[in-house]
C-alpha cells in the first residue's frame, strides 16, 4: 500500500494566478478576488522591501491551496487562506497558516490579524488551536449576505514565533 502524496508548499508565483482563480472561484463564488487582486499582492511579494507572503499548495500538476500575509510595520495581516474540498480535514490549512506565521516572524512582526466569516467555524476553529483569539466584529463585511467577519489577533512572541505550544513551523516542505 503507497502513502498519500502531500501536497508540497512553495512560493506562489505569477504563473499560479490562473489556477488560484479558478480554486478562488470555486470556494469563494460571491466574493472571489480578481486577477488584479492577486498581481497585485504578488508585487509586493519579493525583492528587499517584499512586504507579502504568499505560498501555494500543489498536489501533483494541481493547485489544491494557497495562503497570503501582508505586513505593515509590526502588524502581519492574514489575507487568505484557501484548500480545495478534496484537500479539507487533512491539515493542510495547518501547514498553510504555519507557513503565514514564519513569515511573521520573518518580518519580525508582533501581532497578526486576521478577519473570519461568524459562520466558518472550521476555520475559527483553526486558527483557536493556533492561539489566535477572538478580539471583535465587523458587522456587514463580506459581501454580497453581509455576513459579519470575526475579527482574530495572535500575539507573536518575541523570539520563537508565535506565543502558542501547539504551534509548529518546522517541517512544512517549503522551498524559499
Amino acid at each position: 500500500m503507497t502513502e498519500p502524496v502531500t501536497p508540497a508548499l512553495r512560493e506562489m508565483r505569477w504563473w499560479d494566478i490562473d489556477p488560484v482563480l479558478e480554486l478562488e472561484r470555486a470556494l469563494f463564488p460571491e466574493d472571489a478576488w480578481s486577477r488584479g487582486m492577486f498581481w497585485s499582492e504578488l508585487a509586493h511579494s519579493r525583492g528587499p522591501e517584499a512586504t507579502r507572503r504568499y505560498v501555494v499548495a500543489e498536489h501533483g500538476d494541481r493547485i489544491v491551496g494557497y495562503a497570503g500575509l501582508a505586513s505593515s510595520g509590526d502588524l502581519a495581516d492574514v489575507q487568505t487562506i484557501a484548500v480545495a474540498q478534496d484537500h479539507w480535514g487533512t491539515g493542510l490549512g495547518g501547514r498553510l497558516l504555519t507557513e503565514l506565521l514564519r513569515a511573521a516572524t520573518a518580518f519580525e512582526c508582533a501581532e497578526v490579524m486576521l478577519e473570519c466569516r461568524v459562520d466558518n467555524v472550521p476555520a475559527q476553529k483553526l486558527y483557536e488551536r493556533f492561539g489566535f483569539q477572538p478580539i471583535g466584529f465587523r458587522r456587514g463585511y463580506y459581501q454580497p449576505g453581509n455576513v459579519d467577519a470575526l475579527v482574530m489577533r495572535l500575539a507573536m512572541a518575541s523570539d520563537s514565533g508565535p506565543a502558542t505550544e501547539s504551534t509548529s513551523v518546522q517541517g512544512t516542505g517549503i522551498n524559499d
